[in-house]
């Protein structure tokens, strides 16, 4: 029998709802666009992608904290078959979930510094760039199955990778974290000093106003990766106490609490942003309310 603290279980409960939330939100956006043909573009391509990872994720953290709740309801210290691959999940579909919107990123660099390569901006290979990503993801994260270095922490209810100074901590930050904001960043800057270079030049308006849009939303991808930054703040601060051996006893427990809670809001906030997305659920929405008051008329 382990020692479950007071606040274990109410903290359980408290993450188990709103990822509950955010997996059938994310399920509902994925049908909607599924069947509205005017969502089939290649820019909501990229957001059918972001709901996808986000919705595989959700699953993956609503399995992972369903079974933290059950062993510390019966106060027992039990691994299960699926642990372990449910650490590997963890890992691989939060990359994939990060090279979303690097992808996405490069999307938008390629429309507009270079318009003419229509192939480049083709669904179909912006779909394989997509299955790339997932394809790396899922590849770089096997190294910790491989290596059996995914292990049951007892205190914490999860199998994850020990946080300490070590190569594999390295390696995931670098591959799940590091490598897709620094091409998010390099996309950036890149658009950023193109847009000022056109300025400099006499170029169709259309060209200047379609750049700056495509560098808009390139901002707003950098903006979801700083709120992405602040969610895993407790993580990574507890991954660098880790180095000296000051991370507190139940670190995975407090890391995870802001990306639990921030998935629900942030799909919200995704569906806010996206207009076919919005267009499309609220029309679906308007024609219910309409045959139910037909109905009852």
């Amino acid at each position: 029998m382990t020692v479950v603290e007071s606040w274990f279980i109410p903290l359980d409960i408290l993450m188990i709802i709103p990822i509950t939330l955010a997996v059938i939100l994310g399920m509902i956006f994925l049908i909607v666009i599924s069947i509205d043909k005017t969502c089939h573009t290649v820019p909501m391509m990229f957001t059918a992608n972001r709901l996808l990872s986000a919705f595989v994720l959700g699953c993956v953290l609503l399995s992972l904290c369903v079974f933290t709740l059950i062993n510390d309801l019966r106060q027992v210290q039990y691994q299960d078959s699926l642990c372990v691959f449910r650490g590997y999940m963890v890992y691989a579909v939060g990359a994939a979930q990060n090279y979303s919107n690097a992808v996405e990123a490069f999307y938008r660099y390629i429309l507009v510094v270079y318009p003419t390569r229509l192939y480049f901006r083709s669904i179909r290979f912006q779909a394989l760039i997509i299955c790339i990503s997932w394809i790396i993801s899922f590849i770089y994260a096997f190294a910790f199955l491989f290596n059996d270095e995914i292990i049951y922490n007892v205190d914490n209810q999860i199998c994850q990778l020990p946080l300490r100074l070590s190569f594999s901590i390295l390696y995931m930050s670098f591959c799940t974290y590091g490598i897709p904001i620094l091409l998010i960043v390099f996309y950036y800057f890149k658009l950023v000093r193109y847009v000022k270079e056109i300025r400099r030049h006499t170029i169709p308006t259309n060209t200047l106003l379609r750049a700056q849009r495509e560098l808009k939303m390139v901002e707003r991808i950098v903006i979801r990766i700083i709120v992405m930054i602040l969610t895993f703040l407790p993580l990574t601060l507890f991954t660098f106490m880790s180095f000296f051996n000051r991370a507190p006893k139940y670190h995975f427990r407090i890391a995870y609490i802001p990306m639990y809670i921030a998935m629900f809001p942030l799909l919200i906030l995704l569906f806010l942003v996206t207009a076919p997305l919005k267009v499309s659920v609220m029309k679906r929405m308007k024609c219910r309310s309409n045959v139910v008051v037909s109905t009852v008329a």
